[in-house]
């Protein structure tokens, strides 16, 4: 939207000028049934450093029918331009400002979202409001570091329930008061309004109650698994309050499952929305519930850093997030009793990936990226900032000591709640208890971009023993249009020696830890001892750094990979054979292969799933056009094996049987579906239930088996908002013009399609079988983007962007569209960033497409 965006420069000139006491928000949500807008009516109380100063306050709203200053009346039309209303003449000292807007309900997840239940036909209200978007709803100085109270006041219909940051009183007159908050950031204030159904319960430490809430629609409640959810949450509390030396900052903690939530979740002070999807309507894998619980604890983390202790601009975004990962996968790891011991496992083998794949494209950026303004930051919730950083606070620990850290932490929540603080308040609390000089460690893992490779050399003598070893660091010269240069950097690592045993299982036999510096490091190593079978950098993965294999590590792998004791050995050298098969130094044929013979023996269901959705990319994408249906042959046919051959109702059945609907190919094998969808066929254990049968629908459909009245069938058996995104993705994906052209005008050519139901439009309309069917949507993409970004919120505008790019089209002729695109076009930073991280994509496949097809000479 134009007129939106916010500089640093700004917020940082309003900060110098402004202190924010406190917010009263009046919102009138009566007629929410109806939809369209709603009354809202803000006064702010602020101090002005100095008299007769000007500023501006952002609001995004259709109409504003009133702007009082200080008790003079302003002209409405003189002062509210595009987001901003003009403040002249400001009292030094207190001010008061009164704005009085009908804003307006969203369908897009930002602002106020408006979501009706098809299964009830009820309303149902959530706010989100990171990074911007709190002035969608209220007036408000729209920069993290302009604190205040904020106190609601909310006029709600008969029957509802209403839940805000303080905990929720009793109504008046269908009125609720909440008491103000502490004073926090506008970003993480809520308001989440609806017939709820609600559970609740509390966590009890030292005589302190702490109220826990849990909500989500009643049409979820059947399948809301409460008790796990508050299992997980109360480990959290214990963990958290332990290690940050900090009681929990707020009155109260709700966790609200909401609908059509575009992100995982979102951390408002004591009442965070979580997408639904985390109800779990049908049988998932225990990787989804270890996922669940990561996410919550994520959440609970920021109440902390983040929410009572909060970055001053979005250039420390990434140590909010990362903090929040860091401390949720440690919490899982290490709190007691937890259900996911081998949590780094699953860091490693997801989070890490993604976060090798972000900084290997064009817009890799220093974990502390420049945020010039709110296009940037709206683009950064990417894998540096998530998990890179994460990776590096690991690495971090691993150098200053985990003890040291976390008493450093304490001393920062101390010294700095409920304020705000730049990155260099927290390395100078660890400085002070690790007695680190951490200005050089800063410069080299924070300020630059990039991704280190690390290598052995091992040199043996004519008896076969070891007479040297060295760690070689390679700095791999930053991608093509990428900004700074690459750099060597400190390691902390663990070295791992690994031996068969005598059942033929890689046993680490020997552990030491060094610091790699520069080049060259030398690994003491006992003279005359014969070399281990694999030799493994980077062991228990302390730092982040692509790692290879030696030649005859390499060569035990290949064979044995599935017979590490551990899991996070395996998920290390699975994760290094993929980043080679990314790099083209592994062909996909040869990944597969690999894959074909180790993932038999993988226990660890999240890596099964992470391999199954990677050799489906990896055939797709990287794999020579030629040979990919032998390929896709082999791998559909092995997925029909596991699945018949899994035990019976276990997590690897089930997911077996979603890979091998996601490509089932031959007559048999779709007839197969069609059969376990209808109930003629069963396979012992496996229980197709409402997702499981709706992925069987999307593969029908696909493949032209299933049109629309199959889908409408399906659809009237599961008639909810779980139902309709199912059913919206499965038109969208049959192989016809006429089906394509409806899923194209309804997301491009439209603008009325709800966030969730627009994104499964288009994972739908894009499928992998159907090349030649989209290749014509490469002209009408380019033609249509720039307009759409222009005219579409964010997160709407993204889903577009991203997902329509015509990836699936591994051509220079894809390269050459998107650079005359780029050339002619002339977009924005977010906007050009997104496509030259999508044709980098493309470039990449090309890469391995050769590497693979030169495999076969």
């Amino acid at each position: 939207m134009p007129g939106t965006n916010l500089t640093r420069e700004e917020a940082q000139q309003r900060a110098r000028l402004l202190t924010v006491d406190s917010y009263g928000i009046d919102l009138d949500l009566s007629g929410a049934q109806e939809g369209g807008t709603y009354r809202s009516l803000t006064t702010v109380r602020f101090r002005s450093a100095e008299a007769g100063a000007e500023t501006f306050i952002d609001l995004i709203a259709p109409t504003v029918h009133e702007v009082v200053l200080n008790g003079t009346s302003l002209d409405v039309d003189s002062v509210f331009k595009d987001s901003r209303i003009a403040l002249a003449g400001l009292h030094e000292g207190p001010n008061e400002l009164t704005v009085v807007a009908d804003c307006a309900y969203t369908n897009t997840g930002e602002g106020l979202h408006r979501f009706v239940d098809p299964v009830d036909e009820h309303v149902y209200l959530y706010t989100q409001f990171e990074v911007p978007d709190a002035r969608r709803v209220f007036a408000s100085f729209e920069q993290p570091d302009l604190k205040a109270t904020f106190e609601f006041t909310v006029k709600a219909p008969e029957g509802w329930t209403v839940v805000s940051n303080s905990p929720t009183p009793e109504p008046a007159d269908h009125i609720w008061h909440f008491e103000p908050t502490p004073r926090i950031s506008t970003y993480i204030t809520a308001l989440i309004a609806g017939p709820y159904h609600s559970v609740h319960s509390s966590y009890e430490k030292d005589g302190r109650s702490v109220p826990l809430g849990i909500y989500c629609r009643p049409s979820l409640a059947e399948y809301l698994d409460s008790d796990a959810i508050f299992a997980t949450t109360r480990q959290g509390f214990a963990w958290f309050q332990e290690k940050f030396g900090y009681d929990y900052p707020f009155a109260k903690y709700d966790q609200l499952f909401v609908p059509e939530f575009n992100a995982g979740a979102m951390e408002n002070a004591g009442a965070v929305t979580i997408r639904d999807q985390y109800v779990f309507r049908s049988k998932v894998t225990d990787a989804a519930y270890e996922a669940r619980a990561e996410t919550i604890l994520h959440e609970l983390a920021h109440m902390w850093f983040g929410d009572l202790v909060t970055m001053e601009w979005w250039n420390d975004l990434w140590l909010n997030e990362s903090f929040a990962t860091y401390t949720s996968i440690a919490c899982q790891a290490d709190a007691p009793d937890s259900r996911w011991p081998q949590s780094w496992t699953t860091f490693a083998n997801s989070m890490k990936t993604w976060a090798y794949r972000q900084d290997q494209l064009p817009s890799t950026h220093p974990i502390m990226a420049e945020i010039r303004d709110l296009d940037d930051v709206l683009v950064n919730f990417d894998g540096i900032t998530y998990a890179k950083g994460a990776s590096v606070l690991k690495q971090l620990v691993a150098y200053v000591g985990k003890d040291e850290f976390f008493q450093g932490v304490q001393a920062y929540f101390k010294a700095h709640a409920f304020g705000n603080t730049q990155l260099s308040d927290l390395l100078g609390a660890l400085e002070k208890t690790s007695g680190r000089d951490l200005k050089a460690w800063s410069k080299a893992w924070l300020e630059t971009a990039g991704i280190n490779i690390l290598r052995p050399e091992i040199e043996l003598d004519e008896q076969g023993n070891v007479s040297s070893f060295h760690v070689i660091q390679e700095a791999p010269a930053l991608p093509a249009g990428a900004t700074g240069e690459a750099v060597l950097r400190p390691h902390r690592i663990a070295i791992g020696y690994y031996d068969l045993d005598e059942n033929g299982k890689l046993v680490r036999t020997v552990r030491m830890e060094l610091d790699v510096e520069g080049e060259r490091t030398a690994v003491p190593f006992p003279q005359n001892t014969p070399r281990h079978a694999v030799v493994l950098l980077n062991d228990d993965d302390l730092t982040y750094a692509k790692v290879r294999l030696d030649e005859e590590s390499l060569r035990v792998v290949t064979a044995h990979l599935g017979d590490f004791e551990e899991s996070l050995p395996r998920a290390l050298s699975w994760a290094s054979a993929w980043d080679m098969t990314r790099d083209g130094e592994l062909a996909t044929r040869d990944y597969l292969a690999l894959v074909l013979s180790g993932i038999a023996k993988e226990s660890d269901i999240g890596v099964v799933q992470t391999l199954q959705r990677q050799v489906k990319m990896a055939l797709d994408q990287y794999a020579s056009p030629a040979w990919r249906e032998v390929g896709l042959t082999q791998w559909t046919d092995a997925t029909l094996a596991h699945l018949r051959a899994a035990e019976p109702a276990s997590d690897h059945q089930l997911a077996w049987a979603r890979a091998f609907s996601a490509t089932a190919r031959t007559p048999q094998q779709l007839d197969l579906l069609q059969g376990l969808l209808d109930g003629t066929e069963t396979i012992e254990g496996l229980a197709v239930d409402t997702e499981l049968r709706w992925a069987f629908v999307h593969r029908l459909a696909a493949v032209g088996l299933h049109d629309e009245e199959e889908i409408a069938a399906e659809y009237e058996r599961d008639r909810t908002a779980a139902g309709e995104r199912h059913a919206a993705a499965a038109r969208s994906a049959r192989p016809t013009e006429e089906a394509k052209a409806e899923a194209w005008a309804s997301v491009v050519e439209g603008d009325k399609l709800p966030n969730a139901v627009q994104e499964a439009v288009i994972s739908g309309f894009i499928q992998t079988d159907q090349r030649e069917l989209l290749a014509p949507y490469t002209e009408k993409y380019f033609a249509a983007v720039a307009d759409v970004w222009e005219s579409r919120s964010h997160e709407m505008a993204q889903q577009v962007a991203l997902g329509l790019f015509p990836a699936i089209q591994v051509s220079q002729e894809t390269l050459e569209a998107t650079d005359a695109w780029l050339a002619s076009a002339g977009p924005n930073a977010a906007l050009r960033r997104l496509m030259t991280e999508s044709k980098a994509g493309v470039e990449r496949a090309l890469r391995a497409q050769e590497a693979d097809a030169a495999a076969a000479v």
